[in-house]
């Protein structure tokens, strides 16, 4: 085990990460950036000694669960996560399941798009975040925050691209159950649709082979009215998971409807 090169890794990517966006207490006798190492040490279920010890290249072979611990207290991404696995000599298990958190810098990106919808699906078609525009552009997020669920079992669709959509939704989770065989959470979503959905069960069986990207979609806005709009996916690799964009052309009536919408008007 390298134990300086995995010491300095902790601390540089403790002094990386922002309390606030973290939801931690400002403190002004915070003297360095980022974390204080009984911060983590909270964050990872272990004793601030045990981390301390390990932070100064004197602590003990961490074993996997505590990696893994350490991990998602310093939201590491996938790369991150080998690489600290390789440093404390360890074999890097592969991911246990979906991602299911969202990276800070992401969602403080998210809030800035005010003219824009922004949401971030993992590979389970979860919304595991949206900004303020999106939760008025699509209705009940919060109460029922999978798309895949929505669309088979709840017919809800927000636009008009419900078919294609549901072509890619079944692509996404035949890929997601094959990537997390041991997801019992996946696993329970892929049966409840099967049981509830016969128009899951004959796409499922078709195999399909569709990727999100580009769409043109329209939709019905109680509030808003007709409005069309540009659906653009951008991959979060590390974390499985997709940015979708939702925007209007510069200028069209659609356009002027989501700025009213964006300040709640």
């Amino acid at each position: 085990m390298g134990r300086r090169e995995l010491a300095q890794f902790l601390r540089d990517r403790r002094e990386a990460l922002d309390p606030v966006a973290l939801g931690l207490p400002v403190l002004t006798s915070r003297r360095t950036p980022g974390l204080r190492r009984e911060e983590v040490a909270g964050r990872a279920a272990m004793s601030v000694d045990y981390y301390v010890r390990i932070e100064q290249a004197r602590g003990p072979h961490p074993s996997g669960r505590i990696l893994e611990s350490l991990s998602a207290a310093l939201e590491l991404d996938d790369a991150d996560r080998r690489h600290l696995f390789r440093l404390a000599g360890a074999t890097v298990p592969p991911a246990a399941g979906v991602s299911r958190q969202v990276r800070p810098h992401l969602r403080e990106m998210m809030r800035r798009l005010t003219d824009t919808a922004a949401i971030v699906t993992n590979a389970a078609y979860d919304v595991v975040a949206a900004n303020p525009l999106a939760e008025r552009l699509i209705a009940n997020l919060r109460e029922e925050p999978n798309l895949a669920r929505r669309r088979f079992l709840h017919d809800r669709h927000w636009s008009s691209a419900a078919d294609e959509f549901a072509e890619v939704a079944v692509a996404r989770l035949r890929a997601a159950s094959d990537r997390y065989p041991g997801d019992a959470r996946l696993a329970a979503l892929v049966g409840e649709l099967r049981a509830g959905s016969d128009d899951f069960v004959r796409i499922w069986e078709s195999n399909p082979v569709r990727a999100a990207g580009h769409r043109t979609k329209t939709t019905e806005h109680p509030d808003a009215g007709t409005l069309h709009l540009d659906c653009d996916v951008l991959m979060v690799p590390e974390d499985d998971q997709q940015l979708v964009l939702i925007t209007a052309a510069p200028g069209s009536p659609s356009a002027r409807a989501l700025r009213h919408l964006a300040a709640g008007t």
